[in-house]
């Protein structure tokens, strides 16, 4: 089976003065493609498995580099707030969601409506390196091996990677991906290649992503950047100018003060959905399998009603910071995220 990486494609040129950010989650591998999403006739399904309810689906973080516990705090109250909760005021992130849930697969189930923050842990890299798409699977391998986190067919396993962190295409055609990888359950070392990763001493595991193994688990994982210092243009819009093409509109105020982690949480939450509707490749998702459109990248730079290339369309404002945002979240939390395909409308649906 093809191997599953996102492409969000982010921050989009139109050559006639209009800028737009464009997330694509790929699919073998998928990455974030700076082109202009095509006019959507609506998305595919080729007949392969969802991850589906009625229980939970959990979340695992696994945070590589530089993050202040404030910032995390962010993306943790983001994954806290998916599951409905009466204590949330409307629009809120589980009524976002719902358009996710409302996918179904071939025997008519259900994306699982419910999410919780499973589990959390931090490495510290010993020196710079740049990071591939293979060495973040071995990365997160060598985690899962080592029982820092657990093996969990339900889970979705996000690697985020902090500001100083180098990864291989981030800022040239990718701002994260999501990919799945065979983990065996009792040594997953049958699944990989001794040797060192790009010279990374750290990563000594080389692994073969998507490597078909009966007796192994099947996980999907994810990689987000932050890109405050490296590209926040193309990864972070609409809260900052566009990297390229007219810098005539103002970025907006991000909700929570940090422009490198509001952009991550709208392509955590693009990937989020992602994953949940394609996971392995063989979900919804609309063009070739190495760089679909898939539920919520086939609507990258719609965040509002009345969003055009270059306007995320209109946003509710928080009048105490003049910060802008769309669905509220736990803790007092505002966020903005991107709209979803809807498949009964057939049209993009933003949070309302």
């Amino acid at each position: 089976m093809a191997s599953l990486s996102i492409s969000l494609s982010i921050l989009v040129l139109l050559a006639v003065a209009q800028f737009l950010i464009s997330c694509v989650c790929e699919a073998a591998p998928r990455k974030l493609v700076l082109l202009p999403n095509p006019p959507l006739a609506g998305l595919s399904y080729h007949n392969g498995p969802l991850l589906t309810g009625p229980s939970p689906l959990h979340l695992y973080f696994l945070w590589y580099g530089s993050f202040s516990p404030a910032q995390k705090q962010i993306l943790s109250d983001f994954a806290s707030s998916v599951s409905p909760s009466s204590s949330i005021p409307s629009p809120s992130v589980s009524s976002w969601w719902s358009t996710a849930a409302s996918y179904t697969d071939s025997s008519h189930s259900h994306v699982s409506s419910t999410i919780a923050l499973s589990a959390q842990t931090s490495v510290t890299p010993s020196r710079s390196i740049v990071l591939t798409r293979e060495s973040i699977a071995s990365l997160l391998l060598h985690t899962l091996e080592s029982g820092e986190l657990p093996i969990d067919e339900r889970g979705i396993y996000f690697v985020l990677t902090g500001e100083e962190v180098a990864v291989e295409g981030m800022c040239v055609s990718a701002c994260g991906f999501h990919d799945h990888l065979q983990v065996n359950n009792t040594t997953s070392k049958q699944n990989v290649q001794e040797g060192k990763a790009h010279d990374n001493e750290d990563l000594h595991l080389q692994v073969k992503i998507g490597a078909s193994n009966k007796k192994a688990s099947n996980v999907v994982f994810a990689w987000v950047g932050n890109s405050q210092r490296q590209c926040p243009g193309q990864c972070a819009w609409p809260f900052a100018l566009p990297e390229y093409g007219p810098q005539g509109a103002a970025p907006l105020v991000p909700p929570n003060g940090d422009v490198g982690m509001d952009g991550m949480v709208i392509n955590l939450a693009t990937l989020l959905v992602g994953a949940a509707t394609n996971p392995r490749g063989a979900g919804y998702f609309q063009g070739p399998s190495t760089e679909p459109l898939e539920a919520a990248s086939a609507c990258t730079g719609i965040f509002g009603s009345g969003a055009y290339p270059g306007f995320p369309g209109i946003l509710r404002t928080d009048h105490h910071s003049g910060a802008s945002f769309n669905v509220h979240g736990t803790n007092g939390r505002m966020f903005l995220l991107p709209s979803i395909w809807n498949p009964a409308s057939q049209t993009c649906s933003p949070p309302s």
